[in-house]
């Protein structure tokens, strides 16, 4: 009885030395994965970068920016955003978690709220104070998205210890990006100022390194001429520079190079004018790295991120447009700043020690006008005629033209309290805008909001729906033909076609294999890609699925 009693004390002893060393040998490993994420993701996002940029331009890059991540990293041939509209708000959203404005709620740029009867700003919050300037572009904050990103997530892995910092030229690029529980998001204010600057949602004031950037004179530095990196005459990747389909500046009768900007400045919005050329992409870099250095992002474990949005891409897209001699000049320097940024991350964070992806927020498509000296066919929609046609047909129909509270992106509003005052069934006067709507030029299809719903197994329906948000869109959807257009100098996005929705998708660096694919990809893939390489969750909303063969297990 002795001997068993030992046997079963021994048994239970060697059982309970193995489970302790299996608990060990697991503990170990889990740090050892934590200990080997990378020390700084930078999520960067090319506003307006079209996926054949990378290849259009690839004469002109030299071997450190765009072609190193290609070369050492991995390339997404084939990324699409998988919902419209494609604009820049939704789309920084969109990247960053991992899900479609169907669930985060950042239905566009702007948009008719149903509950406060008025038109918002993706960004915009009245409830914050401006911090580093006494105007009102301050007051900001990603309250309208209502999902997490991927630094959200990471926040809570690492129980708030790292850090996220969000940059841009434009507020909603800074924002939306470094998600809710960001250290900081600061994007640049303009106008006689010329400084970054924050949002109390964040912070109460501005750190240190941030005054001493806004005191340096590098905002002025870049009032000088912008001319063509090379010489004009080798910039056979776009058209003539002397055309009639772009903007241009005030105070410049011809939109060629090259551009005084210390004359244009004064008729062109002061320090606003930087955002519009090449250099306010240098600006952003110089920031980025004031912030690496002043944030001390990437020198411990603990996994930082830093959010990325070059805006000036958008600004020079849709003021000179996508064959312009001015937006190939802005991709050549840009591939020059992220070159400079990568060796910068080389020897402040280590090679091998950081992460990074870029994207774009959504593509663009070509200047109307080009098409048409191109005798590709091109229509002009006229957009005060549409609105007068449905006005009239209201007044026609039900003796009122204020059944409609609001037609933004091209969605339909419903004034409900009017129709029910009215007597009206709301079944019928959506039936009867939908056919008003139907019989205009240029129009493709409309929807109404059950329909979106529907079972319906179409592309572009998918699109819609993707993009459609049951408790902020509209009552009715309506799209526009392929060959129909907004009258416009210079190029302009939104729409569900693929020059819109195909957009780069490159990572390189520590936990990312070489090599590319050709497989369709979305951009909501990205949050979840990047929240396995860091072993964390993905944000609470992602639809997205991880693209494996990108990652170096």
């Amino acid at each position: 009885m002795k001997q068993n009693t030992f046997i079963i004390l021994l048994c239970f002893a060697i059982l309970s030395c193995n489970a302790q060393k299996n608990f060990s040998s697991t503990n170990n490993q889990t740090r050892l994965t934590q200990s080997n994420s990378p020390k700084l993701v930078v999520g960067i996002v090319v506003d307006q970068m079209r996926y054949d940029y990378l290849t259009r331009f690839d004469s002109k890059f030299g071997e450190g920016g765009f072609k190193r991540m290609m070369r050492e990293g991995f390339n997404c041939k084939n990324n699409h955003f998988n919902y419209v509209p494609t604009y820049t708000g939704p789309g920084h959203a969109s990247v960053f978690t991992g899900t479609t404005p169907k669930y985060h709620g950042v239905i566009s740029n702007n948009w008719y709220s149903k509950t406060e009867k008025k038109v918002v700003y993706c960004a915009g919050d009245e409830n914050v104070k401006s911090i580093g300037t006494e105007s009102d572009a301050g007051k900001m904050s990603p309250h309208r998205m209502l999902t997490t990103s991927f630094a959200d997530e990471n926040k809570l892995f690492t129980q708030m210890r790292g850090k996220t910092i969000g940059i841009a030229i434009k507020d909603r690029g800074a924002i939306l990006p470094a998600g809710h529980t960001a250290d900081a998001a600061y994007w640049f204010y303009g106008k006689d100022e010329g400084h970054f600057i924050t949002s109390s949602f964040y912070r109460n004031d501005l750190p240190k390194w941030v005054n001493q950037f806004n005191d340096s004179d590098t905002a002025e530095s870049y009032f000088k001429v912008w001319d063509t990196h090379y010489d004009i005459k080798s910039y056979t990747e776009s058209g003539s520079d002397d055309n009639n389909f772009e903007g241009g500046f005030k105070g410049k009768e011809k939109a060629t190079f090259p551009y005084d900007l210390a004359k244009l400045k004064d008729k062109n919005g002061g320090f606003d004018i930087l955002k519009a050329t090449a250099y306010g992409n240098s600006l952003t870099t110089e920031f980025a790295i004031a912030s690496v250095k002043g944030e001390a992002l990437g020198k411990d474990s603990t996994t930082d991120i830093l959010t990325l949005s070059y805006s000036s891409t958008d600004y020079v897209g849709h003021n000179f447009g996508v064959n312009s001699k001015e937006v190939e000049d802005t991709y050549v320097r840009l591939d020059k700043d992220l070159e400079r940024f990568f060796e910068f991350l080389d020897t402040e964070v280590g090679v091998g020690e950081y992460t990074v992806f870029l994207t774009a927020d959504h593509g663009a498509t070509d200047v109307p006008g080009f098409l048409k000296e191109k005798k590709i066919p091109i229509n002009y929609f006229n957009s005060k005629k549409f609105n007068y046609h449905i006005e009239k047909s209201l007044i026609k129909l039900f003796g009122n033209k204020y059944l409609i509270s609001s037609n933004s992106n091209q969605q339909i509003f419903l004034n409900h309290e009017l129709i029910k005052k009215l007597n009206i069934s709301p079944k019928v006067v959506k039936q009867s805008i939908i056919d008003v709507i139907q019989s205009f030029p240029g129009i493709d299809n409309v929807y109404s909001s059950e329909q979106i719903f529907s079972e319906i197994d179409d592309h572009f329906i998918k699109l819609i729906r993707n993009g459609f948000n049951k408790n902020l869109s509209g009552d009715i959807v309506y799209t526009m033909m392929p060959n129909w257009v907004y009258y416009r100098k210079g190029s302009t996005h939104g729409r569900r076609f693929n020059q819109h929705t195909h957009v780069p998708l490159i990572l390189f660096g520590d936990g990312i294999k070489r090599g590319s694919i050709s497989r369709e990809t979305d951009v909501i893939d990205i949050a979840p890609t990047i929240a396995s390489v860091l072993g964390i969750s993905s944000p609470n909303a992602t639809t997205g699925k991880v693209i494996f063969e990108a990652i170096d297990d």
